[in-house]
């Protein structure tokens, strides 16, 4: 089985204020498999910095409802060092939620250059500033050729 790139995330809600409405974009890109989750944990870290992981299978919370389906065949590949490395990066008073996924768009690719004697030579992310940036530019240029 070929396995596409993985890469995580980690997306903070400050005050603690996670609601679970995010969950209905991440089941699209999930469910049109463009994505795999192999891996997520909710990392919540109090005003004093200090970290409590909460569990998604906690049926009685609504915030993690609708995360139900998509977690139900993780593979649990983050351990308890990579979890507290990760919490590491979120501010006081943040929820956090961290995923690991797959990017499955990318086995056939991943294939095919193999198959065609080729290999990843380098790979990066783009900063989220630098895409707002650019965004912002991109407007911009949109509103000018609107206006002439």
């Amino acid at each position: 089985m070929t396995v596409g790139p993985l890469e995580y995330i980690i997306v903070g809600f400050k005050g603690n204020k996670f609601d679970g409405s995010i969950a209905r974009e991440i089941a699209k890109v999930s469910e049109q498999k463009i994505i795999r989750i192999v891996d997520a944990v909710m990392i919540a870290k109090d005003v004093e910095g200090n970290v409590a992981v909460i569990e998604f299978d906690n049926k009685d919370d609504p915030r993690f409802a609708d995360f139900a389906p998509l977690f139900a065949d993780l593979a649990g590949l983050l351990t308890p060092e990579d979890i507290l490395t990760l919490a590491e990066e979120i501010p006081a008073d943040t929820s956090a939620l961290a995923m690991l996924f797959e990017h499955r768009w990318a086995v056939d690719i991943k294939d095919a250059m193999a198959a065609a004697g080729g290999f990843l030579v380098g790979r990066s992310t783009v900063a989220p500033e630098v895409l707002a940036e650019l965004n912002d530019e991109l407007e911009a240029a949109l509103a000018a050729t609107a206006a002439s």
